[in-house]
């Protein structure tokens, strides 16, 4: 299975290594034309503001919109959930979401960066506590009725799917655990 994961900016290499290490052929995608054939995509944690203005400036929007139109699972953590976004709170006015997930995500949602924090989350489907490391974390405001929330911080959605989308506001490529990348696999790129 050959997934990509979004390579302009941000945590791209720890998911590129944790894909490979469940047997995906993971890929470095650094321009639209490298989408082609690809099973799923990851948005990775990032400068959501900086990783917008790369994906406008080679092209990025239209082609993810396509592909995805095409078939091509989408997962986004931290910076990409909130790039999935139908609808942005707080983003510069500048700032187009890609409008796949019928979400609204609000960026910085637990502060700045001395904010960051880690606590451990009830993740559906995966077994056990997951340990959820939040860095300048969006949350999840709203999202749509056949949506699946499947997790809360304290009340808050910090994670969902949307049939083959996968939206996380916290960065499971930085905790050594494999088991959202492996459910991001099976499920969500698997019932594509």
């Amino acid at each position: 299975m050959r997934v990509g994961v979004l390579a302009l900016q941000g945590a791209f290499r720890e998911h590129i290594l944790d894909l490979e290490a469940l047997g995906a052929s993971a890929v470095a995608v650094r321009m639209p034309d490298q989408m082609e054939g690809l099973a799923g995509l990851v948005l990775p944690g990032g400068e959501s503001t900086a990783i917008a203005k790369l994906m406008l400036t080679y092209g990025f929007y239209d082609a993810i919109r396509s592909r995805h139109e095409d078939g091509m699972a989408v997962w986004g953590t931290c910076a990409g959930a909130i790039l999935m976004a139908s609808r942005i709170s707080g983003a510069p006015a500048d700032q187009e979401p890609l409008g796949l997930m019928d979400a609204v995500v609000r960026r910085n949602a637990y502060g700045r960066q001395k904010d960051s924090f880690e606590a451990p989350l009830e993740f559906a489907h995966i077994g056990g506590p997951f340990p959820g490391v939040f860095i300048r974390a969006p949350l999840i405001e709203s999202v749509s009725d056949w949506a699946e929330v499947l997790c809360r911080h304290d009340g808050q959605i910090v994670a969902v799917r949307e049939r083959d989308m996968l939206a996380t506001t916290f960065h499971p490529e930085l905790t050594g655990d494999p088991r959202i990348h492996r459910y991001f696999l099976d499920h969500v790129i698997g019932a594509s």
